[in-house]
């Protein structure tokens, strides 16, 4: 079991929860892995109660599940449940980027850029964690551009799904050419165009849930 570093800042249960959700989105809980509480309330230093909490709300979130047996367990990868990830996901994101346009400032479009640069920085380097948290930074410009605080918080439950398989299946992403797509996105937003940027963004998300969803195997 991996080890914790033992936690210090309140509240317990939302530390617990990143911490869990981080361990299971990187795969170092693999899907279909038993967990127990009692298991992380040792390893985190603290009492069952806040871990338990946290189980809960990982539950809700699809990235855990309780057995009839009483255990628990991390969810296995599912290609259905995947491409209704993307599918929803696109076109959130999209509409954050359609909402975005006009809020934008030079700075927010420096930020995609540099995001952009991190990103093919990672592919080149196949550093699949820099990959991911490049691409995330990249779309979070847009998504807090929309402002509006519904689409954040439902892209931030759906969201870990997709990069679990991201990091399942890292050998297919190095294959989609997302460095090319954002630039595209970068231009499209620069211009003010917010139903191009609109349309690439969900293209450049369905995009990458062909290719790692495919033929619906996993």
């Amino acid at each position: 079991m991996k080890t914790f570093k033992r936690l210090n800042r309140l509240p317990l249960r939302e530390e617990i929860y990143e911490h869990l959700k981080e361990a299971i989105v990187t795969l170092q809980l693999s899907p279909g892995q038993k967990i127990k509480d009692s298991d992380f309330a040792k390893e985190f230093g603290t009492s069952r109660t806040p871990v338990r909490e946290a189980f809960k709300k990982l539950e809700i979130e699809g990235l855990i599940e309780s057995l009839p047996s009483s255990s628990t367990r991390v969810t296995e990868l599912n290609a259905e449940e995947a491409q209704n990830s993307f599918t929803v996901v696109a076109a959130l994101q999209s509409l954050a980027a359609r909402q975005a346009i006009p809020n934008l400032k030079d700075d927010d479009i420096m930020k995609l850029k540099e995001a952009n640069q991190a990103l093919k920085l990672a592919l080149d380097e196949k550093n699949i964690r820099s990959a991911v948290e490049s691409d995330d930074e990249f779309h979070h410009v847009l998504v807090i551009g929309s402002r509006n605080k519904e689409i954040e918080q439902v892209l931030a439950n759906i969201t870990p799904k997709i990069r679990r398989l991201e990091f399942a299946k890292f050998g297919s992403i190095t294959g989609l050419d997302s460095v090319q797509q954002h630039d595209e996105i970068i231009q499209a937003a620069k211009s003010g165009d917010a139903e191009l940027t609109a349309k690439l963004v969900e293209e450049n998300w369905l995009s990458l849930g062909r290719l790692l969803v495919g033929s619906k195997t996993i």
